[in-house]
C-alpha cells in the first residue's frame, strides 16, 4: 500500500487544516458566553488525543476525542482521528463508522479514504477495499498498483494485467509490478501471454539485455528449446559482448554437439566477474558431468578448472572430486575433497569422503589426524572410530587401535558390514599384541557376519 507515503505529512495536515475545512469553528475567535473558554478546552482535548496516540494509548486518545465531539461535532478531522485510533484498537466497526462520517463531510479527502481503505484491507473485506481504492485512484494514480493487487486477490486477472500495462506504459517498468505480473502468469498458467509480453518489451527496447535473458529463461521453462536457442543467438547478435547469454548457450551447444563452442561459453562464464559464484558452480558441474560421459575432453576440463582455481566453491570441489573418483584418479579426487573440506570443515559427508580415500591410498598419518579432529565434532559416529583404528593398526599402534575400535562398537547400530570390519581390525590388533586367542575369536566373528551378508 502507498499509505505510508502519505501519512508522513499527516500530523502537519491535521494541525494546519485550512479554515474552510471546518468553517463552523474559528479558532481565532474567543467565545464570550458564560460557558467558559470552549476554544481552549477543545484544543486541550485535541492535543491530548494526539499525545496519547503518539505513545500508543489509543483508548485514552478515543476518550479525549469524544470530549472534543461533545464540544464540536461538526469537525471531520475529529472523526478521522477517531477512525485511526479505533483502527489501531482493531475496533473496525467503530473505525468504519467514524471515517464514513468524516468522508461524508469531505468526500474528496484522500487521507480519510486511505484510512478507510486500510480498515477494509485489514479485515480482508476486498469488496469494500476495491470500492474505496477506486475512489483513491481518482486523486492519486499511485494507488493503481494497489488496485491491481486487489484484482489479483479477487482473481480478476485480466483487469489486473490491464492496470499493470497502463502503469508500465506511463511510468516504465518496475520490479514490484513485474513480480505481480509473473505471479498472475504463474497462477493462470498462461505462458503464452508471459512470452508475448517479453517479446513486446524486446520490440520496444531491443538493447535491454534483461528482457532477452528473461525470454530465454521462459522458453526454456516451457521446454521450447528451439525458440530459447533462437532467442539466445538473437541476443548474441544484438550484444556480442554479453556474458550472461553464455549461461544458456553452453547448454544448447552441448545438446547440439558443438563442443568447441560450448567450451568457449563455459570459459566466458567462469571468467566473468559479473556472473555470481553459484551460477559458475552450476555451469562447471554440468561440464564435469559432460566430461564424465565424454572423457576425451578431460584436457579441456583441466584447462577450464585452472581458470577458477582460486574461486571454486566447496560444491564445485566436491563435484570435481566425484568426477575424478569415477575416473579412477583417487589422488585428484582426494585433493578436491580436501579443498572442499577446507571451506566446510564440519561437513560430515566431506569428512567421510576424505577419510575413506586417505585409507584407500594408505595415507594413514593424515587419516589418523583427520579422524581425531572429526571425533571431536562427531563423537558418536562409529565410522570415525573404525578409520582411527585402521590408521593406528597400520602405524603400529595396536593398543590404541583396540581402545578406539572397542569404543566405536558401543555406538554401532544395525550395520553388519561395518561390524565385521571392526572385528577384522580388532583381530589384527590383538594378533600384533601376540594375543592369538582373542585375535582368532574376532576373526571368527567377522567371518560369521560376512557369511550372513
Amino acid at each position: 500500500m502507498k499509505r505510508n507515503f502519505y501519512i508522513l505529512v499527516m500530523l502537519i495536515g491535521i494541525l494546519f487544516i485550512p479554515q474552510s475545512s471546518y468553517a463552523q469553528v474559528d479558532f481565532n475567535k474567543r467565545p464570550d458566553d458564560d460557558l467558559g473558554n470552549v476554544e481552549d478546552e477543545f484544543q486541550e482535548h485535541f492535543f491530548e488525543a494526539l499525545k496519547q496516540k503518539g505513545i500508543e494509548n489509543y483508548d485514552r486518545a478515543v476518550v479525549a476525542l469524544q470530549k472534543c465531539l461533545n464540544l464540536n461535532s461538526k469537525l471531520p478531522v475529529i472523526y478521522f482521528e477517531l477512525g485511526k485510533n479505533y483502527n489501531k484498537l482493531k475496533n473496525f466497526g467503530a473505525a468504519e463508522d467514524a471515517l464514513k462520517k468524516a468522508i461524508d463531510m469531505q468526500p474528496d479527502n484522500v487521507w480519510f479514504l486511505d484510512e478507510l481503505y486500510d480498515v477494509y484491507y485489514q479485515q480482508d473485506d476486498i469488496k469494500n477495499a476495491l470500492k474505496t481504492i477506486k475512489q483513491l485512484v481518482k486523486y492519486h494514480p499511485d494507488y493503481k498498483e494497489d488496485l491491481a493487487a486487489l484484482y489479483v486477490r479477487e482473481e480478476k486477472y485480466k483487469q489486473a494485467l490491464s492496470i499493470l500495462d497502463e502503469l508500465d506504459a506511463e511510468y516504465g517498468l518496475s520490479e514490484s509490478r513485474d513480480a505481480m505480473r509473473n505471479d498472475i502468469y504463474s497462477i493462470t498458467g498462461n505462458a503464452d501471454d508471459r512470452i508475448d509480453n517479453l517479446k513486446q518489451r524486446i520490440a520496444n527496447s531491443p538493447n535491454n539485455e534483461d528482457n532477452h535473458l528473461k525470454l530465454i529463461y521462459r522458453y526454456s521453462q516451457t521446454r521450447d528449446f528451439k525458440n530459447a536457442y533462437k532467442a539466445a543467438t538473437n541476443l548474441l547478435k544484438i550484444k556480442p559482448d554479453s556474458k550472461f547469454v553464455h549461461l544458456a548457450l553452453y547448454k544448447f551447444y552441448l545438446q547440439d554437439d558443438k563442443v568447441k563452442e560450448a567450451i568457449n561459453s563455459v570459459k566466458i562464464v567462469l571468467t566473468s566477474p559479473e556472473i555470481n559464484a553459484n551460477a559458475k558452480a552450476k555451469v562447471l558441474k554440468d561440464f564435469v558431468a559432460f566430461v564424465a560421459k565424454n572423457p576425451e575432453y578431460e584436457t579441456d576440463l583441466i584447462d577450464i578448472t585452472s581458470l577458477v582455481d582460486e574461486n571454486k566453491d566447496a560444491q564445485t570441489h566436491h563435484d570435481l572430486g566425484q568426477y575424478y573418483l569415477k575416473a579412477g584418479d583417487k589422488v585428484k579426487a582426494l585433493s578436491n575433497f580436501k579443498e572442499a573440506l577446507k571451506q566446510n570443515p564440519n561437513d560430515y559427508k566431506l569428512i567421510k569422503d576424505v577419510l575413506l580415500l586417505q585409507i584407500d591410498i594408505k595415507d594413514y598419518n593424515s587419516a589418523l589426524t583427520e579422524s581425531e579432529r572429526a571425533l571431536t565434532l562427531y563423537p558418536a559416529q562409529p565410522l570415525l572410530y573404525l578409520v582411527n583404528g585402521v590408521a593406528h593398526n597400520n602405524l603400529g599402534h595396536p593398543q590404541k587401535a583396540i581402545d578406539n575400535l572397542e569404543m566405536g562398537l558401543d555406538f554401532l547400530v544395525d550395520s553388519p558390514n561395518m561390524e565385521a570390519d571392526f572385528y577384522s581390525e580388532l583381530s589384527l590388533a590383538y594378533k600384533a599384541l601376540n594375543n592369538i586367542s582373542k585375535s582368532e575369536t574376532f576373526a571368527k566373528k567377522a567371518k560369521a557376519l560376512k557369511a550372513q551378508l
